[in-house]
C-alpha cells in the first residue's frame, strides 16, 4: 500500500478497535509496510490514542525503527517487534491490540508458555484454516522493557513456529499479522472472539 493509503486505514482501524474496547488510552501500536527493498514501515505514534488517531499520528520508519517521516511525535516503543514480524513471517501489516481478553489470559497461561484454542468455527477465519478441528498455538512471551530483547526472542519464537498467526505478550496484550491490512484486522477480529470465548467458558 501507498503511505497515503495506509494511514486511511489504520486510521479507521484505530477508531474501530478503539470502540471495541481493543486499544483502550494510547495502548496498542499498528504498522503497514510501504516498501521492502528498502523496508519502509507506516507506524503509529507513541502515546497517541487510538481513538482519535489522524494522519499526523501516523509515521514512517526504516528498518532500524528510526523516523523518516512525520510530525506527529515519535515511534512507538514497540517498533522493533513490528519490524521483527514484518522480517521473520513476510506480513505487510502488523497490528497489537490490549484487551481486556488478551491480557488476563496472557498471566493465566504464561505458566504453559502459550494456550492452544481448538473447536470453535471461527478459527476458520485464519489465514488457511480450513475447519474448526484446527488447534491453534497461541504462544505467550514474559514482557520486557527491552525492546531490542523482546524483538528477538519474537524472532526466534516465529522462527520456531512458522504456522503461527499471533502471540500473546504476558499481561500485555496480542500481536497478530496479515499479508495486508484487511487480513490482520481480520486476525485481530478472529484471535480477540476466540480469546474472549476461551475466558467466558472458563468463568462459565
Amino acid at each position: 500500500m501507498t503511505r497515503p493509503e495506509s494511514t486511511d486505514t489504520l486510521v479507521r482501524l484505530g477508531a474501530d478497535f478503539h470502540r471495541r474496547g481493543w486499544v483502550l488510552g494510547t495502548s496498542g501500536n499498528f504498522s503497514a509496510v510501504i516498501t521492502r527493498d528498502p523496508l519502509r514501515l507506516a507506524i503509529t505514534a507513541s502515546s497517541v490514542d487510538k481513538g482519535r488517531l489522524s494522519a499526523t499520528g501516523i509515521l514512517e520508519v526504516d528498518r532500524d525503527g528510526r523516523m523518516l517521516n512525520g510530525a506527529g511525535g515519535r515511534p512507538s516503543a514497540e517498533t522493533l517487534l513490528h519490524i521483527a514480524v514484518v522480517e521473520t513471517t513476510g506480513a505487510a501489516a502488523v497490528l497489537h491490540t490490549h484487551s481486556v481478553w488478551s491480557t488476563v489470559l496472557s498471566d493465566v497461561y504464561s505458566g504453559e508458555n502459550g494456550l492452544f484454542i481448538e473447536g470453535y468455527e471461527m478459527l476458520k477465519g485464519l489465514e488457511g484454516v480450513t475447519t474448526h478441528e484446527h488447534r491453534e498455538w497461541l504462544p505467550i512471551l514474559e514482557n520486557s522493557q527491552d525492546m531490542e530483547a523482546l524483538a528477538a526472542r519474537a524472532r526466534v519464537l516465529m522462527r520456531g513456529n512458522p504456522t503461527l498467526h499471533g502471540f500473546l505478550i504476558r499481561r500485555h496484550g496480542l500481536y497478530t499479522w496479515g499479508r495486508d491490512l484487511d487480513a490482520a484486522a481480520r486476525h485481530v477480529e478472529i484471535l480477540e472472539f476466540l480469546l474472549e470465548s476461551v475466558g467466558r467458558r472458563q468463568m462459565l
